[in-house]
C-alpha cells in the first residue's frame, strides 16, 4: 500500500471519517481508531511479519515496566536505609538487576534486528545456503526497532515515566504514517498529540494538504522520473563509461536521493497532520551545509539525533576514552585530548549508520568514509584556521560561506558514489574515469544509449520542478514561512499553484508507468 496508491487514499478517508467520528462520540477512544487504522495497515502490506513489530513492543514495553518497577522499589529501599553505606549499597544491587534487564531486552530485539536484516547477507559472503533466504524483511524493522529501543534507553536512565497501557505503546511503535521511512520519533515529544483527543482543524488540514502535495511533486515529479536514467548509467558496469556521464549519474542521484527520501518524509508529516498529530521534522535544506556534519545535523535528522543521544555520548564519555583523551592531551595537546575521543565516536556513529543502511560493503564503506572526513575535520580544525589566517581569509565572509557550501556539497556526492555504485571496483572505475576519460562529447551518446528521447524530455520536467524546489529550499533557508505565504496568495494565484503541482504528479505518472516505492522503506 505505497503512499500515493488509490488503497492508500481510500484506506486514508476511512480513517480519518473513523477518527473524528470517534472524537464526537468518545474523544478519549480516538487514538484506539488510530490503533486499529495502523495495525490494519501493516496487516494489508505485511501480514507475514506482524509477529515481529509485535514482539518488538511487548518486549520492550514489558522490559520497561519492569525497569520502572524496579527504580520504585530501588528508592523505597533507599529511604529505608539508615546510613550513606546502606543506601549506596542499594544503589549498587538494584544497578545490577536493571543492568541485566535492559540487556537482555535490547539484545533481544537488536538480535532479532540483526538476523532479520544482516545473517542471510553475511550468509551470502561466505557463500553458504539458509533456510530462511525467502523471508522478506519486515517493513519499517530498522526505524520501529530503533525508535522502541530509544523509549527503553530513556526509562532505563529515568529520563521520564514509562506508558502502562500496552495497546497505547504499541500504537507507538506501530503508528502508520511514520512506519514506511520514519521519522524516528521520541515518545515524550509525540505521546501528548498521539493520545489527545483532536476535533477538525481546516487550516491544519490546509497545510497538511500543502506538505502532501509537496512531498508528491519531489517524489514523483523529479526522483522517479530521474531514476531510470541513473540506474541505466550505474546499473550494468561498463568500464568505459565516460566521466561526465558518471558526473551527471552522481548530481542526479544526490538530487534524486534528496527528493525520494524528503518527499517521502513531507507527505508522511501531512498525513500525520490530518489526523491532529505533528512529528519531528527530518530534513532541514541539507544542501545548504557548510560542512559534513553540519549535513548529517539536516539530513536525516532524527536518525542523526538518535545516534547522539545514545551513541555518540555514552562511548565518548566512556573510562576507555576518558583515559585516552587525558593521554592525547598530555602528549599532543589540549586540542587532540578534546577531540580525539569526540574522532573515533564520530567513526563508530558512521560505521553503524552505514550498518543501518546494509550489511553490504559499499554501505559500510560509505559510513567509514563519512566518518573519516568528519573526524579529520574535528582534528585538523586548529590546522585549517592557521592556514585561513595565514592567507588573510574571513571565515564569516559571504565568499567563504558559499565557498564552504560548494565545498560540503562535493565532499556529500563523493560520498554517494559508495552509496549508489553498489560493486566496489565498478565505483572505482567511475571514480577515477571522472578525472582520466571525462569524454564530454562520448557522454551525450552514452546517457541517450541507456535513456530514450521521453526520459530526455522527464528530465526537463523534473530540472523545472527542481527550480521549484531550489527557490522553496532558498526561501527556507532565509527563514522565511514559505507554507504560510503560500496558504495567503491571493486565491488564483494559489489555485494555479496547486493546478501546476498536480499536473506535474500526474504526468509523471504516464512517463513512469509504475509508481516506484521509496528508496528507504525497507530500512
Amino acid at each position: 500500500m505505497e503512499l500515493y496508491s488509490l488503497r492508500f487514499f481510500t484506506f486514508l478517508i476511512l480513517s480519518l471519517l473513523a477518527y473524528y467520528l470517534a472524537g464526537f462520540i468518545r474523544p478519549k477512544a480516538q487514538w484506539c481508531v488510530l490503533l486499529c487504522a495502523s495495525l490494519i495497515s501493516y496487516l494489508i502490506v505485511n501480514a507475514h511479519s506482524m509477529i515481529f513489530i509485535l514482539s518488538t513492543a511487548l518486549t520492550v514495553w514489558a522490559g520497561a515496566m519492569w525497569l520502572s518497577s524496579l527504580s520504585r522499589r530501588r528508592d523505597l529501599a533507599e529511604k529505608s536505609a539508615v546510613d550513606r553505606a546502606g543506601r549506596k549499597a542499594v544503589r549498587e544491587r538494584y544497578a545490577g538487576k536493571r543492568r541485566l534487564v535492559f540487556l537482555l531486552v535490547l539484545a533481544v530485539n537488536l538480535g532479532i534486528l540483526c538476523y532479520i536484516k544482516y545473517w542471510n547477507v553475511i550468509l551470502g559472503h561466505l557463500r553458504i545456503h539458509h533456510g530462511l533466504s525467502s523471508l522478506l524483511l519486515p517493513l519499517g524493522i530498522s526505524f520501529y526497532t530503533f525508535q522502541s529501543l530509544g523509549y527503553l534507553i530513556d526509562i532505563y536512565y529515568d529520563k521520564y515515566e514509562c506508558e502502562r497501557n500496552p495497546f497505547r505503546f504499541l500504537l507507538f511503535v506501530s503508528y502508520f504514517p511514520q512506519l514506511i521511512q520514519g521519522p524516528i520519533n521520541r515518545f515524550n515529544n509525540i505521546q501528548k498529540d498521539l493520545f489527545s483527543a483532536h476535533k477538525p482543524d481546516t487550516e491544519m488540514f490546509r497545510l497538511a494538504i500543502l506538505y502532501m502535495g509537496y512531498g508528491y511533486l519531489k517524489k514523483c515529479a523529479i526522483a522517479d522520473m530521474m531514476s531510470p536514467m541513473i540506474a541505466g548509467i550505474f546499473d550494468k558496469p561498463d568500464p568505459n563509461v565516460p566521466g561526465a556521464a558518471v558526473l551527471f549519474g552522481i548530481l542526479s542521484y544526490s538530487v534524486q536521493q534528496y527528493c525520494d527520501f524528503s518527499g517521502g518524509i513531507d507527505i508522511v508529516l501531512g498525513v500525520s497532520m490530518l489526523f491532529g498529530i505533528r512529528m519531528t521534522p527530518n530534513f532541514r535544506q541539507p544542501y545548504f551545509s557548510v560542512s559534513l556534519a553540519d549535513f548529517w545535523r539536516r539530513w536525516h535528522i532524527t536518525l542523526g539525533t538518535w545516534m547522539r543521544d545514545y551513541v555518540f555520548y555514552p562511548f565518548a564519555v566512556t573510562r576507555p576514552m576518558q583515559n585516552l583523551g587525558k593521554y592525547a592531551k598530555k602528549h599532543f595537546g589540549r586540542h587532540a585530548g578534546r577531540t580525539l575521543p569526540a574522532c573515533i565516536a564520530n567513526l563508530l556513529v558512521f560505521f553503524l549508520v552505514g550498518l543501518w543502511h546494509g550489511a553490504e560493503t559499499h554501505y559500510l564503506l560509505w559510513g567509514i568514509y563519512n566518518g573519516l572526513v568528519i573526524a579529520a575535520s574535528d582534528l585538523f580544525k586548529p590546522a585549517f584556521q592557521k592556514l585561513n589566517g595565514l592567507l588573510h581569509i574571513r571565515e564569516e565572509s559571504s565568499g567563504m560561506y558559499i565557498f564552504r557550501i560548494i565545498r560540503t556539497f562535493v565532499i556529500v556526492n563523493i560520498g554517494w558514489f559508495f552509496d549508489r555504485i553498489t560493486d566496489f571496483s565498478y565505483c572505482r572505475t567511475c571514480f577515477l574515469n571522472v578525472f582520466r576519460h571525462f569524454d564530454l562529447a562520448g557522454a551525450k551518446d552514452f546517457i541517450y544509449a541507456v535513456g530514450n528521447d521521453g526520459w530526455v524530455f522527464a528530465y526537463r520536467l523534473a530540472a523545472a520542478c527542481l527550480v521549484f524546489v531550489f527557490i522553496i529550499s532558498v526561501l527556507k533557508e532565509r527563514k522565511i514561512k514559505v507554507e504560510e505565504g503560500i496558504l495567503h496568495l491571493a486565491l488564483p494565484l494559489r489555485w494555479l499553484l496547486y493546478v501546476c503541482v498536480i499536473a506535474a504528479v500526474l504526468w509523471s505518472f504516464t512517463v513512469v508507468g509504475i509508481a516506484r516505492g521509496f528508496m528507504y522503506a525497507n530500512f
